[in-house]
């Protein structure tokens, strides 16, 4: 799969099937090698003799001033290390100058990332990737695939920039605060081969002096009080018993520090490991940063660190009222208490060992064998008097036994508890990971919950591993709404499982199923990356009652969970107009008015043989083809000209729908020469368009153009200035999708 937003194309990235998008540059000879990650094929440099030796890509690619870029790749070379460079070109095509990446520490044959970013300097057009490695004799080789060109790769939602993320240009997003000092290095790291988020080179915080060291990000992006935000990033510490952390931090906007909340880090080892903190934005927030240190450390120690990320707080099921400390464990036990009883609770180790969500869970462990009711904060609940809440927790029994009775507990606005909905109790699963529920409805006055277990060990020395806990009101599993405006049926699916696979069809009454379309094409088979989708099907008929069908399995070949909607019926409006819709860009769709109702022909191919001394001839034909003819339409004022001739500038396949009753079905129409036409007074904005359409086949592969969570946080992150985001992007559209000119 190529990397998404590459400038390269899919041969240059994957190597495959050839290496036609690459040439040798100095000292080196280049052909396919094999053994790569994303496809067989690799970019294999062979040096001619000792000294430095440079691939670069064949094409060059234009940039914008001003825009920072990244390459990365991933390189294996068991005699050299290697590095990467950005090779800026001027109008000429001659070299200006190359931004290098720093060269890989050591030299690996196991696959590692290496990686550049930098800014176009004064002058420049276009830009290479170069790839190079320096051996000290001929016919050493370095191998390099899955490479990428463009902008900075990002977490989406993040509220650091790139530059803070990770540091493939400098560290000027990262100062020493306490007894260190800062740099950046480039250890071989091997990140997975489609983890794109990962660079090549890292944060290196050295510790001065015996004691506690500290660097932190110098942004400082915006917060709002009282939302609860997540902090992470890798960390690599020096030696598997450092205690290493990373702390989110909330100032006021007189850069006072409110709070700082710490979460130190299990290491199993000296790797790279993701660790989490998370914390609610006290009041007087006005923004956040994130820091990270080392306790009690030795001089000359070097903890690294990877990733940045502030962004707001996972949820792991939409609505639920626990916060992600409390329901995660990523930090410690959060507000979780022993209300009675032996057990005593504290965060798993080490980092990775129990975990559902994160690294991490909370861990049960009672010396003999008794009772024990443990209970969470209390969380606030909104109105929650006569509405049903589900709770889920994964449990996972790791020494022992244990029963388990599941109780949501009530408080009023007072704080004063309301009383228990419990389950039934019942042995904990085994082994591994299992998910329990319980459904209760909350009493009258019920303003907040809290989630209380009672434990009961049955042998001595018993474990229990929590994780994952969350409360929310228990809306329905499938809801359907039509928008007559936009013509567009949302569907709503709740509680579904991350991982397993949907598929969803749309139903008419006579019992015809077609399947709607999402983000990737239609959606069959796909395997579900949360636990609500909101799916709005641009594609419904009009006029026409329709139904859902949904089945969710666990693998290809399951057997299913089926869902059914109720029936929801589009208004067509006046039988004047007709919608057209793009189905990959549904925010173009408009509605015009019709001139005249279509007349249609349906062409033959056909071969006419004429029999001598017979007075018919012979014709062989192929099938009859689709309806083809004329659509003519009106556009009456500039603005609907305008959305129309935004409509047809892609020349995607199109929608055609019209009211019931115009002897026409819903159609998918390929447009040829559109031809606008003006009668009248100058000034007079109507115009009448004849549309030559061809009937074709619902397109299968095409799928709804997304924003994949992207926020306006996001373009105010990477933009300092309005003026910024004029000079990278054509259109709004543009700015939604992300798609920068040139990219």
């Amino acid at each position: 799969m190529a990397i998404p937003g590459n400038m390269l194309s899919l041969v240059t990235e994957t190597v495959d099937p050839n290496t036609s998008g690459w040439l040798a540059k100095l000292n080196c000879t280049i052909s396919k090698g094999t053994g790569g990650r994303s496809g067989d094929g690799t970019l294999r440099l062979s040096s001619t003799a000792a000294g430095e030796m440079q691939a670069r890509t064949f094409s060059s690619y234009p940039v914008t001033p001003g825009q920072e870029y990244q390459a990365f790749a991933d390189a294996s070379g068991a005699t050299v290390p290697e590095r990467i460079g950005l090779r800026w070109m001027n109008v000429f095509n001659a070299e200006i100058s190359i931004t290098w990446s720093l060269s890989t520490a050591t030299a690996s044959a196991t696959w590692h990332r290496i990686a550049v970013s930098g800014t176009p300097p004064l002058g420049t057009s276009d830009v290479q990737v170069v790839v190079s490695a320096t051996p000290a004799a001929g016919s050493v080789v370095n191998h390099f695939e899955n490479v990428y060109l463009g902008v900075p790769m990002r977490t989406t939602g993040n509220l650091l920039s790139a530059d803070a993320e990770g540091v493939e240009h400098a560290t000027l997003k990262w100062v020493a605060e306490t007894n260190c000092s800062v740099a950046r290095q480039a250890p071989m790291v091997s990140w997975p081969v489609d983890y794109y988020l990962a660079g090549g080179q890292v944060l290196a915080l050295t510790v001065t002096a015996n004691g506690n060291a500290a660097a932190k990000v110098t942004e400082k992006p915006a917060a709002t009080a009282g939302v609860e935000y997540m902090g992470r990033c890798y960390l690599s510490p020096p030696t598997s018993g450092s205690t290493v952390w990373v702390e989110l931090r909330f100032y006021t906007a007189a850069d006072v520090l409110l709070t700082a909340t710490r979460s130190n880090l299990a290491a199993p080892g000296t790797g790279y490991y993701e660790q989490r903190v998370s914390a609610a934005a006290p009041a007087t927030t006005a923004y956040a940063t994130l820091a990270v240190g080392i306790t009690s450390g030795t001089a000359a120690q070097v903890m690294r660190i990877d990733g940045a990320v502030i962004a707001a707080a996972p949820v792991i099921r939409q609505g639920s009222i626990i916060p992600y400390a409390d329901a995660s464990f990523e930090r410690d036990v959060a507000g979780w208490t022993t209300t009675s009883g032996v057990a005593t609770l504290a965060r798993s180790t080490p980092w990775g060992a129990y975990a559902i969500d994160g690294a991490y869970s909370l861990t049960v462990s009672s010396a003999t064998a008794t009772a024990s009711t443990i209970r969470s904060a209390r969380f606030p609940a909104g109105s929650a008097a006569g509405k049903s809440f589900r709770l889920q927790l994964y449990t996972n029994v790791t020494a022992g036994g244990w029963t388990i009775q599941r109780h949501i507990r009530w408080y009023d606005a007072a704080n004063n508890s309301l009383g228990l909905t419990s389950s039934t109790s019942a042995a904990a699963p085994t082994p591994d990971w299992w998910v329990l529920t319980h459904s209760g409805t909350a009493p009258a006055l019920a303003t907040q919950a809290a989630v209380e277990l009672t434990l009961t060990a049955t042998a001595t020395s018993s474990a229990l591993r929590i994780d994952a806990v969350q409360v929310w009101e228990a809306l329905p599993l499938i809801e359907v709404a039509g928008d007559d405006a936009t013509a567009v049926v949302t569907l709503t699916l709740r509680e579904l499982t991350v991982g397993y696979l949907l598929t969803v069809w749309r139903v008419t009454a006579d019992g015809t199923r077609t399947l709607v379309r999402g983000s990737s094409g239609l959606i069959q088979s796909e395997t579900i990356a949360a636990d609500q989708y909101i799916i709005e099907d641009a594609e419904a008929p009009l006029g026409v009652p329709v139904t859902y069908y949904v089945e969710i399995a666990d693998s290809v070949g399951a057997t299913p969970e089926a869902r059914t909607s109720d029936s929801v019926t589009l208004d067509p409006g006046d039988a004047q107009y007709a919608w057209l819709k793009d189905p990959g860009r549904p925010d173009r769709n408009m509605q015009v008015m019709m001139a005249e109702a279509p007349s249609w022909t349906r062409p033959v191919t056909q071969a006419e043989f004429r029999v001598r001394r017979r007075r018919n001839t012979v014709v062989l034909s192929d099938v009859r083809g689709g309806l083809e003819g004329t659509l003519v339409v009106y556009t009456q004022t500039d603005e609907e000209r305008a959305a129309l001739h935004r409509l047809l500038d892609s020349g995607s396949v199109l929608l055609w729908q019209a009211a019931p009753g115009h002897g026409v079905d819903d159609m998918y129409i390929a447009i040829g020469a559109a031809a606008e036409e003006h009668s009248g007074m100058a000034t007079d904005p109507w115009r009448t368009w004849q549309l030559p359409v061809k009937q074709v086949d619902l397109p299968v592969t095409v799928g709804v153009a997304s924003s994949a969570d992207r926020t306006w946080q996001d373009v105010l992150t990477e933009n300092a200035t309005w003026a910024e985001v004029l000079s990278k992007y054509a259109t709004w559209e543009d700015v939604f999708l992300d798609r920068k000119i040139g990219a």
